[in-house]
């Protein structure tokens, strides 16, 4: 377990939550922002990717795990993106859509916000979210976070506009 808030524990990501992972990628409406649902083999690489993160940076998205019934419900933590000409760290979400609405997101946002600040010294951390992720941007918004700049990411053959939430450990 890397932290827990007062209803799910993080953990690392392992081969076995493939299928729990497939609930979230796989499913169109939760995509939306991606442009479509991933495949197998699209899963597959997600999953490799935040392993090789935890070994590189000793962290990455992690799974969140509903405390109630240990089931995994979505991926929150922190990852380093590319911005423009620099890497930044970022706070990222993506959830089940069954679990949407229930304020898993901000609960899990918050303690990856203490987490960057208080365990990795970060002085500055952001959410980077597609213009159209109206829900993603309220949860940037209420973890205190405020719209820095924006820039066009190319992705999946479509230029997409992205703002960078940002904030500044105080």
């Amino acid at each position: 377990m890397i932290f827990q808030t007062e209803r799910m524990y993080l953990r690392e990501m392992s081969q076995t939550d493939f299928d729990s992972l497939c609930k979230i990628l796989q499913d169109k409406d939760t995509m939306y922002a991606y442009e479509g649902a991933f495949n197998d083999n699209e899963v597959q690489e997600w999953l490799d990717r935040q392993i090789s993160r935890y070994q590189k940076w000793n962290f990455g998205l992690w799974a969140v795990i509903l405390k109630e019934n240990d089931e995994m419900i979505g991926q929150c933590g922190l990852t380093m993106q590319p911005w423009k000409e620099t890497e930044v760290l970022e706070i990222g979400y993506l959830f089940n859509r069954l679990y949407w609405h229930k304020g898993y997101a901000i609960e899990t946002a918050r303690a990856c916000k203490k987490y960057a600040f208080e365990t990795l010294k970060a002085n500055k951390v952001c959410s980077i979210i597609r213009d159209t992720n109206i829900a993603s941007q309220n949860v940037a918004i209420r973890n205190g976070m405020t719209i820095a700049d924006t820039w066009i990411k190319h992705y999946r053959g479509i230029d997409m506009l992205h703002y960078r939430y940002v904030i500044q450990y105080s």
